[in-house]
């Protein structure tokens, strides 16, 4: 700092000397030259502030502001990493989101498949016992239809049996009928 001082005066004072060469009206190192006066005024400020140490200061200051702005980049720097490591876990989570909604969505397709086989199955099974049930009614029904035939038959069979016999039999048949059928009764009884 003291090596720039010495030159700083020299460029600051060297208009007003050579000015002064060229009035050449009152010589330079004069305190009645103005510009003698302000250059011993400005040489006792800079030193005033030497003294003062003031350059050490605006340093220190300088440093200190130097040491803040870095800290802030360092700071910024280590928001910046974090965010980043924070984006790629996010990525990563998403990732992993999507792999599992696509095995959702796989098992979901698989378990309709499956579902709609095993519904169709049912529907077969359904269909099966439905067309047993009605192939039963259809033989009970038959069956029926046949033991009321035979059953009309058999009543047509005997109403005309009993008119052929009441034309045929004579009262004394008749009554060889009755004894027969009381004696019938009666051993039956016994």
């Amino acid at each position: 700092m003291k090596k720039l001082l010495l030159p700083l005066l020299l460029v600051t004072a060297y208009p007003a000397i050579a000015e002064e060469q060229h009035a050449a009206a009152e010589p330079f190192f004069s305190l009645h030259s103005t510009e003698f006066v302000v250059t011993i005024a400005f040489l006792l400020f800079i030193g005033l502030l030497v003294y003062l140490k003031v350059p050490g200061l605006l340093m220190g200051l300088l440093d200190k502001r130097a040491e803040g702005i870095k800290a802030s980049l360092d700071e910024a720097k280590a928001l910046r990493d974090d965010a980043q490591k924070l984006l790629a876990s996010y990525e990563r989570k998403q990732r992993e989101v999507q792999e599992q909604s696509a095995r959702i969505v796989a098992q979901a397709r698989d378990e309709a498949a499956a579902a709609a086989a095993k519904a169709k199955e049912d529907l077969k099974g359904s269909i099966a016992r439905r067309v047993k049930t009605a192939e039963d009614q259809i033989s009970s029904a038959e069956a029926a239809a046949v033991r009321e035939v035979r059953n009309r038959a058999v009543s047509v069979a005997v109403a005309a049996a009993g008119d052929v016999m009441a034309k045929s039999l004579t009262a004394k048949d008749d009554d060889a009928l009755i004894d027969g059928a009381i004696k019938l009764v009666e051993t039956r009884m016994h």
